[in-house]
């Protein structure tokens, strides 16, 4: 999601078709070149085992919920949510709505089965429509990681873990100072599927702490 292209469109296309993850995703079957940024994170943190209960905010086209799903099994459930249209993914039940809504949000909690339950992970690679105002989408998008941090906390095993998309610059630190006071573990991951040109970095909050 809403990583800004270069004022050529032509070199962008150009560049992203070219691009090794892009042949990598259409060979294996894919969405998107974004599940590698998931499969890596995955790898070194162990972050998905099978049984799991795991939430996708921001899922379209449906990448990660693709890796997701692949890795809980059967006896998993992944519940995903997106403004955009997501061609369904087997065993994935997707949400088409704004999760920034109470109306979207009670349909996650719904799905999930209730305010009572608890889920092991929660991802979040929700991202704003890019307006070109550097302050203004940094604000937007700190506004959509605060509220994926606080359905974290409320719906989040005591050994969850979150892992949500941030950008560089205003409000990252205090961000993730912020997620200290909600997670015993919190750290950044920059993976080699994130484009070097772009601000985007990956947080990763373990364990909750005590309300």
């Amino acid at each position: 999601m809403a990583n800004a292209r270069p004022k050529n469109s032509r070199d962008w296309v150009k560049r992203h078709l070219s691009d090794p993850f892009v042949k990598k995703s259409k060979d294996e079957g894919f969405r998107s070149r974004a599940v590698y940024k998931l499969s890596e994170i995955d790898a070194t943190e162990r972050l998905l085992k099978p049984g799991m209960t795991v939430i996708d905010l921001g899922s379209a086209p449906g990448g990660w919920s693709q890796w997701s799903m692949k890795k809980v099994g059967s006896r998993g459930k992944v519940v995903a949510i997106d403004l955009l249209d997501m061609v369904p993914v087997a065993g994935v039940n997707f949400i088409k709505g704004d999760f920034s809504k109470e109306e979207g949000l009670q349909a996650v909690v719904k799905a999930i089965g209730g305010e009572k339950t608890k889920v092991d992970l929660v991802l979040s690679d929700m991202a704003p429509n890019l307006t070109g105002v550097v302050y203004t989408d940094q604000a937007n998008l700190y506004e959509l990681a605060d509220l994926a941090a606080d359905f974290a906390v409320k719906f989040l095993k005591p050994n969850g873990v979150f892992l949500v998309k941030v950008f560089q610059g205003v409000g990252f630190e205090a961000f993730v100072k912020d997620l200290r006071t909600k997670f015993k573990s919190v750290s950044a991951k920059k993976p080699d599927a994130s484009r070097d040109e772009s601000r985007e970095t990956y947080l990763l909050g373990r364990d909750l702490k005590a309300p």
